[in-house]
């Protein structure tokens, strides 16, 4: 599940700054970095949606860069950042750590911790200090996430059903014993058929799942694709603009 680095020049796109949480590890406070990027412009009165992205394992570590490739990169560029204006919140998950502390290469579902991983909560501190300090409107908030992303996405969603306006989950699993949390929510989810890293069963389980629920969750799943879901979903402009016109009642 390693992915390529983003050159070094190119580490960090225009427009992201650094900012700093704190939460409790085993009683004792921890520093995380994350990147945000906000509207080119800011309109006086205006709210703007907020977009949680949780990164793959490849993009651990302690550098606040690695995690800005793929999506965060993409939705840095002008078309897209003039089209879609938001605060896009980048957390990045400590190297070793993991957002859901699961087997992501079992293709049989594991249950749901009770709480959630350190970095999973440095994440959700995260999202909530945008929230309180930006003009970000709570109900067009979304998550998403690809590979351990995936799994994160697909764990935080269940953890808080109320929370999100959307969530689009690429190639992570979850436990199906969560979908029925989950099954009022718009979700719109993708997973390689060829995929030898994170097997396609776990997206294929909690897709079935989120519909015994009663919910009416999107699911492609990408003939021939291997791990790399995520180009095909984030680089689809309907998948975006589906993104951004959800809203949480």
């Amino acid at each position: 599940m390693t992915h390529a680095n983003l050159q070094a020049e190119e580490a960090v796109p225009e427009g992201y700054e650094s900012r700093l949480v704190t939460v409790t590890d085993h009683g004792k406070p921890v520093e995380f970095r994350y990147r945000l990027l906000g509207p080119a412009t800011i309109e006086p009165a205006a709210t703007y949606p907020v977009v949680l992205f949780l990164h793959g394992a490849g993009e651990r570590g302690n550098d606040n860069e690695r995690q800005l490739q793929y999506f965060p990169t993409w939705m840095a560029e002008a078309p897209l950042r003039s089209q879609h204006p938001c605060f896009l919140v980048a957390p990045q998950c400590r190297e070793g750590a993991k957002w859901v502390d699961i087997d992501w290469s079992n293709p049989a579902s594991e249950t749901q911790s009770p709480e959630p991983t350190t970095d999973l909560a440095a994440a959700i501190a995260a999202v909530d200090d945008v929230l309180q300090t930006e003009p970000a409107d709570p109900a067009r908030l979304y998550l998403t996430g690809l590979s351990m992303g995936g799994y994160g996405t697909w764990d935080l969603a269940a953890r808080s059903p109320g929370k999100f306006a959307a969530i689009l989950p690429i190639c992570g699993g979850g436990d199906e014993a969560t979908a029925a949390r989950i099954a009022n929510l718009p979700i719109w989810c993708f997973h390689g058929d060829g995929d030898d890293a994170v097997p396609v069963e776990r997206s294929r389980r909690m897709i079935n799942a989120v519909k015994a629920a009663g919910g009416s969750p999107t699911y492609s799943e990408l003939q021939g694709v291997g791990h790399d879901s995520w180009t095909s979903a984030y680089r689809d402009p309907a998948v975006i603009d589906w993104l951004f016109a959800q809203r949480r009642q």
